[in-house]
C-alpha cells in the first residue's frame, strides 16, 4: 500500500489520528468509501465526546484518551497535520511498516483523473494572503477556482465535492507537507523561511526540508524569494519535471526569469514575450492593499504562480485590485489625535512582526504573548531605529524586554503585568501616552495569543475595541 494508488478502500483498516478540523472529514470520507475506520484521539473532553458521538452514529469506532496505541490490523494511518512526528503512534506504525498520510496526501490521492491542477504556496508568513490574492487573480481571468488547504476550506471537500474547478490555489503548512510525500503541484512558491514551529520539526533543517517538499515534481515553475536565499536553495535541491523553471520575485528591478518592481509598477520578466529584453507590466504598487513591502512581495509571488498557469497580465491587475486582506493583517483601525492605530495581531512570530515593523517609520509597538521558543534579538536590532516606545504584554514579555535592553536601551518601555480583560485597553492607553502626532501604534505581538486570548482574532478584536474606546 506504499506509493501505488489505493483504488479499493472496501474493508481497508484505516486509523485516523486526531478529531480536529481535518480528522473528522477524513474519517467520514474514508467510511463513505467503505474503509473500516477507527479514530484515535489523545483528549477525552466534552467537545471530543460530542464529536465522537457524531462519528459513532455513522458506525465509526472512536477511541478517546488514547492516541498512542496502534489499533490492531491498521493498514494505513491518516493523521491530523498538527500531530508531531515523534508521537508513539507513529513509532509503532514505523515498526509495523504502516504508511502515514496527512489530510493533504489523502486529498491528493483521492483526486479524479481529470482533477484540477494545484498551485501551491507555503512559507513562514504571508501564505494565506498570497493564496487569497492568487485566487482573486485566477477568478479575474475567468477561471473556476477556490482558495483551499490550510486556509479553512478542506481540500477533501474541494477534490470530492460537486463543484468542478479549473485550478486550485492551495495553502500548505510545513506540517501538512511533512505528511504529503506524493503531492506534485503544477507550480509552487516558498515565500520565506524563518524559525517557526521548531518545537514540532525538531530543527531548522528539518523545518526547511518539509517546506521544500512543495517543489517536488513541479511541472512549470518553482517560485522563490530572491531576498531569502534559503528559498532558492530549496529550489536547487528539488527534483522537478523536465523543463520546470526557477522563477524569482524581488522588490527590486527584476532580471530575466524574475518578477519585480520598477518605478512603482509590478513587472514580469519571466513569462513575458522576449524576456531578455522586455518586461510585461502587471499592476501598479497602488493596486496592492495594503502596499506594505512584504505584501507587495506576496502579490509578486501570487502573480508569478498565476502567470505560470498562463493568466493574462490584465487579470493580475484586476485580481489584485479586487482583493482585500483578512482582518488582523496590518488592518488600519482608526486615527486618534493624528496617531494611526494598526492591528496586525496575525503577526504571531518574529518574522511576521519584522515585516510589519518595516512598513512604518515611527512606531509605538505593542508586543508580547507566548514566544513558542522564539528569540527576539535580531527583530529588535533590525527595528530599533523605528521605535518611539514599546508596551509589553503577555506571558513571555520579559524575553522581548531583555532584547530591548540589549539593542534599544534608549527606547521607553512599559511593562504591563496584567492579563485581565482590561489589559488591552491599558496597553492602548499607555501606547497613546508614548506616541506623538504622525506615529503609528502597531499591535504586532511577535508571539502567539493563547496566554491571554482564545486566538489572534480575539486579540485583534480587543485591540480594535480599545482603540474605539480611546477615540470616544
Amino acid at each position: 500500500m506504499g506509493s501505488q494508488e489505493v483504488t479499493d478502500w472496501q474493508g481497508k483498516n484505516v486509523t485516523v489520528a486526531g478529531l480536529g478540523v481535518s480528522g473528522i472529514p477524513a474519517a467520514k470520507v474514508l467510511h463513505g468509501l467503505g474503509a473500516v475506520v477507527t479514530v484515535v484521539n489523545d483528549g477525552d473532553d466534552e467537545r471530543s465526546r460530542e464529536q465522537a458521538a457524531e462519528l459513532a452514529a455513522l458506525g465509526i469506532t472512536v477511541r478517546l484518551g488514547d492516541g498512542a496505541t496502534l489499533p490492531e490490523g491498521t493498514e494505513l494511518i491518516v493523521t491530523a497535520p498538527g500531530w508531531k512526528p515523534d508521537k508513539p503512534l507513529f513509532a509503532a506504525a514505523a515498526q509495523a511498516d504502516v504508511p502515514i498520510w496527512g489530510d493533504v496526501e489523502l486529498a491528493w490521492r483521492l483526486r479524479g483523473p481529470d482533477a484540477a491542477p494545484w498551485l501551491a504556496v507555503t512559507g513562514t508568513n504571508g501564505k494565506t494572503t498570497t493564496v487569497q490574492m492568487l485566487a482573486s487573480i485566477l477568478k479575474a481571468a475567468g477561471l473556476r477556482t477556490a482558495a483551499v488547504g490550510n486556509i479553512g476550506v478542506s481540500l477533501l471537500d474541494a477534490v470530492l465535492g460537486e463543484e468542478r474547478y479549473d485550478v486550485l490555489a492551495v495553502e500548505l503548512s510545513s506540517y501538512q507537507l511533512h505528511w504529503a510525500p506524493s503531492l506534485r503541484a503544477h507550480s509552487a512558491a516558498v515565500l520565506n523561511l524563518a524559525p517557526d514551529h521548531l518545537d514540532w520539526h525538531g530543527s531548522m533543517e528539518a523545518y526547511a526540508a518539509d517546506k521544500g517538499r512543495i517543489y517536488e515534481g513541479n511541472r512549470v515553475a518553482c517560485v522563490y524569494n530572491m531576498a531569502d536565499k534559503a528559498t532558492e536553495d530549496l529550489v536547487r535541491e528539488a527534483d522537478v519535471e523536465e523543463g520546470c523553471r526557477a522563477i524569482g520575485f524581488t522588490l527590486g528591478t527584476p532580471g530575466p526569469s524574475q518578477l519585480g518592481v520598477v518605478e512603482g509598477i509590478l513587472v514580469d520578466r519571466a513569462f513575458a514575450e522576449d524576456r531578455q529584453k522586455n518586461a510585461q507590466e502587471l499592476a501598479e504598487v497602488s493596486d496592492v492593499h495594503p502596499a506594505a513591502p512584504h505584501n507587495i512581495a506576496n502579490a509578486l509571488a501570487a502573480a508569478a504562480l498565476a502567470r505560470a498557469f498562463g493568466v493574462p497580465a490584465s487579470a493580475v491587475r484586476d485580481g489584485l485590485r479586487a482583493f482585500r486582506p483578512d482582518a488582523h493583517r496590518i488592518a488600519h483601525v482608526a486615527d486618534v489625535d493624528a496617531v494611526a492605530y494598526v492591528d496586525d495581531s496575525k503577526a504571531t512570530n518574529t518574522h511576521a512582526a519584522e515585516a510589519s515593523l518595516a512598513a512604518y517609520e515611527s512606531i509605538v509597538w505593542i508586543a508580547g504573548g507566548l514566544a513558542k521558543g522564539a528569540t527576539f534579538d535580531e527583530l529588535v536590532a533590525k527595528s530599533a531605529k523605528r521605535l518611539r516606545g514599546v508596551v509589553l504584554i503577555g506571558a513571555d514579555r520579559a524575553l522581548i524586554g531583555e532584547a530591548l535592553a540589549r539593542h534599544a536601551p534608549e527606547v521607553p518601555v512599559v511593562d504591563l503585568d496584567r492579563t485581565d480583560t482590561g489589559a488591552m485597553l491599558a496597553a492602548v492607553q499607555e501606547a497613546a501616552r508614548l506616541s506623538e502626532p504622525g506615529d503609528t501604534v502597531l499591535l504586532a505581538p511577535a508571539c502567539a495569543s493563547m496566554d491571554m486570548f482564545a486566538n489572534y482574532n480575539k486579540r485583534g478584536d480587543a485591540f480594535a475595541e480599545a482603540v474605539r474606546e480611546l477615540g470616544a
